[in-house]
């Protein structure tokens, strides 16, 4: 009897789910369930490419429409999943039909944090997770003079620089006293600081937002020490939370996000759950779950494979990248926030050109972010994924290759 597989999410993490199990040869029923109108398609260009007009949507959807129908696969679109039902396997929609399953991926991302000010549901406030947002953002900068940006994070900072192209005058509010503090620590932080600086973004670190100020439309914030930043539209991208609602549902054992083995199956061994959603004991750094595009983009894989009864298990490490200006940068690994002081620089940040590395407490690598430095990632991979305790001095020299592990190595104490 042929199986049904059901996948619940219309991103990048979806679609790659259905295509992974196609490749494997999988002939059984495969419907893909969008709560969205478009196919699915990658999220990070939208506050990058797409958002400055240098991408369509064409360059951003994972599959197009007609490749579903080609692999057989039954794509719903604008269709909400309201309820997972383990004990009869069906999934039930938003319009009270119940899909029979034999296995489930939940693959239902992040959703933006919401902050509970006055004001913060009025027009001209902006939040951006999806084409739609990103679409009335891009049109709003056509036409503002102003914009406040609250929060200093990966999304904030890219559309800051996005909206300096534009010509549009930006403040960014933040909390912690760096942006990307939690990311990066306070050194990095500082670096891009500084970068948005130089391109006359208004950084208010420290600082926390009481009030969107409206009238007919957004006229500014208020702060909590009671000064005002006018501005003709803000953006809310203070992070973002997983979308859990399902996986609760379902009673399916959830911490940070989705509890997920390294074959990605949850505690209900029919569902498994792929990308912002999945918190995945990792051989290196443990418990994680990070809502980076590459575990959308490479999850899928192993999930496939653990479905169709493979072993697998999901052993990358997190990798992301951000393009801000003339700046390109790459970061792997992951970094608890204990040690995240504790970086190397090797090259100029003067120049803009070097390649950040963070150690813990026996000099290993845990995270490298190359800036403006390409063609490294294979050698970043191979000098975390080694376990080696290096010297500090020399891995800041670049006179040693970062290929070459063993000069990098701290020798014990006595050996040759």
């Amino acid at each position: 009897m042929s199986e049904t597989f059901v996948v619940v999410g219309g991103g990048l993490a979806g679609a790659k789910t259905v295509e992974a199990l196609r490749e494997r040869d999988f002939s059984g029923r495969i419907e893909l369930i969008c709560e969205e109108e478009s196919p699915p398609y990658e999220r990070p260009p939208l506050s990058k490419e797409y958002l400055a007009g240098r991408a369509e949507v064409s360059d951003l959807t994972v599959h197009p429409r007609e490749w579903y129908s080609e692999h057989d696969v039954e794509l719903r679109l604008g269709t909400r999943a309201t309820g997972v039902h383990p004990g009869s396997h069906e999934v039930e929609l938003a319009d009270a039909t119940r899909l029979g399953y034999d296995k489930l991926v939940l693959a239902t991302g992040s959703r933006p944090r919401r902050l509970p000010l006055p004001g913060a549901d009025s027009r001209g406030v902006h939040c951006l997770r999806r084409l739609g947002d990103a679409d009335r953002l891009a049109a709003t900068l056509r036409r503002v003079d102003r914009l406040v940006i609250v929060g200093a994070g990966w999304i904030g900072l890219e559309v800051a620089a996005v909206a300096r192209e534009y010509g549009v005058g930006v403040h960014v509010v933040e909390a912690a006293h760096q942006p990307l503090l939690e990311a990066l620590g306070p050194r990095m932080g500082e670096f891009f600081a500084e970068l948005h600086r130089e391109h006359g973004v208004e950084l208010h670190l420290s600082a926390r937002v009481a009030e969107v100020l409206t009238s007919s439309g957004v006229t500014g914030v208020r702060l909590t020490d009671g000064s005002e930043l006018p501005a003709d539209a803000v953006l809310l991208a203070v992070g973002a939370r997983p979308e859990l609602t399902l996986a609760e549902t379902a009673g399916l054992d959830v911490d940070n996000g989705v509890l997920v083995d390294t074959g990605l199956t949850t505690s209900d061994p029919d569902i498994l759950a792929v990308g912002d959603i999945a918190d995945l004991r990792h051989p290196t750094f443990g418990r994680l779950r990070v809502e980076h595009w590459a575990n959308a983009l490479k999850q899928p894989a192993v999930a496939a494979a653990t479905m169709l009864g493979h072993s697998a298990s999901f052993t990358e490490l997190p990798y992301f990248f951000t393009d801000q200006y003339d700046l390109g940068m790459e970061y792997h690994g992951f970094v608890p926030g204990e040690v995240e002081d504790r970086v190397v620089v090797r090259g100029s940040l003067a120049d803009r050109r070097f390649v950040a590395c963070w150690l813990d407490g026996s000099d290993r690598v845990l995270a490298a972010m190359n800036v403006n430095v390409f063609g490294q990632n294979e050698r970043i991979r191979t000098l975390i994924h080694s376990g080696a305790s290096v010297v500090p001095e020399r891995l800041a020299d670049t006179t040693y290759s970062l290929d070459d592990v063993d000069a990098l190595r701290k020798r014990p104490v006595g050996s040759a």
